[in-house]
């Protein structure tokens, strides 16, 4: 009983940092309908940012600021320079994001250094607690502390704010929002620039987590965050929250249980859903919830 309890902290932790991820890819792919596969590539810089500037500074929070803003500014020049032009055309999406990905990888290993880097956990959040035979690590719980709390943030955003039922409004009609004098293509980069910081976040907090990190862990990464975009249901929230959870937990205990079937896991646990729900589990594209 204690393993499977770890088991499952450590797939609600891994389920968060996905999260982390997939919440911006909803708001890109689901809300805007972006195919941003370079998405994944904003995961890594933020993920090498985080390291170098927490060896430089010392300081976890400086990092992980920092981090976020430098995923949101290759999110800006990402928006501004390639995507802003392809708006509408899926196609060119794909293959023009995919190309970014590729080079994002391989400016990492320019910038850093093409081996891997080591991530060191803060020493606050070093350690573990142990209750009732339970070991509980500090920093997994930080994790799911830190994802519950952007959960929380994204509804609130999108159904309680001006600008959360501007980019809902817009989603459905652009026209009729931009007829009533709000400047929709400047909403939708704002989204793209924050959907960019977020999977830089993802990335930050992943690197101690991880332990290591390399210059290709973002398509890795970014595969799990449109499986669970998928799972989901496009542009919701809710759902990309409940299936980064079911991901986690699939593959903790999966790589635990039946390792053998750890990586087929998450592939099975979509098909599942797209023949029972097509359209996912909150497949209401717009719905931003």
């Amino acid at each position: 009983m204690n393993q499977l309890l770890n088991l499952i902290v450590n797939g609600l932790a891994t389920g968060m940092l996905v999260f982390l991820l997939a919440a911006g890819l909803t708001l890109i792919f689901g809300l805007m309908s972006v195919l941003n596969f370079a998405h994944g590539g904003l995961f890594a810089w933020g993920a090498y940012a985080g390291v170098w500037l927490y060896a430089a500074s010392g300081s976890f929070i400086i990092a992980v600021v920092g981090a976020v803003l430098a995923g949101m500014l290759l999110g800006w020049i990402m928006e501004r320079a390639v995507i802003r032009p392809m708006y509408g055309n899926h196609v060119r999406q794909i293959l023009v994001t995919l190309g970014v990905m590729l080079v994002l990888s391989e400016m990492l290993k320019v910038v850093f250094t093409p081996n891997p880097l080591k991530a060191e956990v803060p020493p606050l959040l070093n350690g573990s607690w142990e209750v009732a035979g339970v070991i509980l690590i500090k920093y997994r719980l930080f994790i799911i502390l830190i994802g519950a709390l952007v959960y929380l943030g994204l509804l609130l955003l999108l159904k309680k704010t001006r600008i959360g039922l501007i980019v809902r409004a817009g989603v459905h009609n652009p026209e009729m929002v931009q007829a009533l004098g709000i400047n929709i293509r400047m909403i939708f980069s704002l989204v793209f620039v924050f959907g960019a910081g977020l999977a830089a976040l993802g990335g930050a907090l992943l690197a101690p987590y991880s332990g290591v990190i390399f210059s290709e862990m973002g398509m890795q990464f970014a595969i799990l965050a449109f499986i669970v975009v998928v799972i989901g249901g496009m542009g919701s929230v809710q759902g990309s929250a409940l299936a980064s959870i079911l991901v986690g937990l699939s593959g903790a205990l999966m790589a635990y249980y039946v390792p053998d079937l750890s990586l087929a896991a998450n592939m099975l646990l979509m098909i599942v859903v797209l023949l029972v729900k097509p359209s996912g589990l909150f497949g209401v594209k717009g719905g931003g919830a």
